[in-house]
This record gives C-alpha cells, sequence and structure tokens, in this order.
C-alpha cells in the first residue's frame, strides 16, 4: 500500500501547478546569485509540464534531486532556501505531500531575503493559501497532518522541523478553513 501522502496521479498533477506558482516566486533569490544556473528554473517548467500531462512520474522521479544539488551552488541562505523550493516543487510528480515542501521553503526564502520586513514570510503564507485552486485546496486536504504519516516528506524529517515544520503546521490549518480575501494566517510564536 502506498502513502497516505503520494495523492493520485490527478491529485498530484493539480498541486504541481499551485507548487510550481511557490516556487517561482522566489526563483529570483536564487537566480541573482546563480544566474547561470537553470536547474531550479528548469525544475519548474518541468513541474508545470508534469502537471500539463505533457511529462509522466516515472521520469520526473528520477530528475526530482538534480534543482536540489543547484542548492551547493550557492551560499545565501534564501537562495538556497529558493533552490530547494524548486526540489520540492520537482518532487510533487513523487509524491504530492512535496507541494507543502515547496510552500514552506519558499517562504522561507521570502522571509531570509526580507530580514527588515518581519512580516515577509506571513505575507508569502497569505499569499500561497489565497492562490490555492479548489481542486488543489481539496487535493491537499487529504494528505495526512505533519508528522502523523512518516512515509514521506511530512514525516519526521526537515519538513517537520523548525520553521518549516511551522509554515507547513500554518498551511496545512489554512487549507482546512474555508478561504476568505484579505485573511490574515496566524502567527506562529512558538
Amino acid at each position: 500500500m502506498g502513502s497516505s501522502q503520494s495523492l493520485s496521479d490527478r491529485d498530484r498533477r493539480v498541486v504541481a501547478v499551485w507548487a510550481a506558482d511557490c516556487a517561482e516566486r522566489v526563483l529570483r533569490l536564487f537566480e541573482a546569485e546563480a544566474p547561470d544556473d537553470d536547474r531550479p528554473r528548469d525544475a519548474i517548467a518541468r513541474t508545470r509540464a508534469f502537471a500539463r500531462g505533457e511529462l509522466d512520474a516515472a521520469g520526473e522521479i528520477r530528475r526530482r534531486f538534480v534543482a536540489g544539488r543547484a542548492a551547493g551552488a550557492v551560499t545565501g541562505p534564501a537562495a538556497i532556501a529558493a533552490a530547494r523550493a524548486a526540489a520540492q516543487a520537482a518532487g510533487v510528480a513523487h509524491m504530492g505531500a512535496h507541494a507543502l515542501g515547496a510552500a514552506a521553503y519558499a517562504a522561507k526564502a521570502a522571509g531570509l531575503a526580507a530580514p527588515d520586513r518581519p512580516d515577509a514570510m506571513d505575507e508569502e503564507i497569505r499569499w500561497q493559501l489565497d492562490h490555492l485552486s479548489p481542486e488543489a485546496r481539496a487535493a491537499l486536504a487529504q494528505l495526512p497532518a505533519l508528522g502523523e504519516d512518516p512515509a514521506g516528506p511530512l514525516g519526521s524529517g526537515l519538513l517537520a522541523r523548525g520553521v518549516l515544520g511551522s509554515v507547513i503546521r500554518r498551511l496545512q490549518a489554512g487549507i482546512h478553513t474555508p478561504p476568505h480575501k484579505g485573511r490574515r494566517p496566524e502567527r506562529d510564536v512558538s
């Protein structure tokens, strides 16, 4: 039996669009440091192609780590997080839960890029929730809460700890709350 974090092929294609959107919003942070490294941009483009049905999951599963290796080409924390957002987006072809990883790394990148704006990460999370299609929201609502299922990215690994874990918990709370324009996600003070 597969992990509850996988989602159906159709649902993975739906959430891939949102994951690519989230990663693309912070791509400039990576490209400012490594303008000639196209691995994250290519991962986002491939994620969109997977969402359109132009690429199959098997081929993308083999390529999902390429963008993540680009994180080693930069030194700035925001650029590293942006590369990891693209890598997580590419991972959606393998497991739908990676969409939350893409959003979490993108929010982290946005916060790191604007240390003088304490609400930068909150604004990014708000944008992410406001830009979820009803179909993507429904698909992501099927995922287990962070830490409940160890068989996937929402287990006890990197995404469950620190800033990433906090962001994913906030995203999951927002996914399960009916959308309201102008809603402000609650700030985690832990």
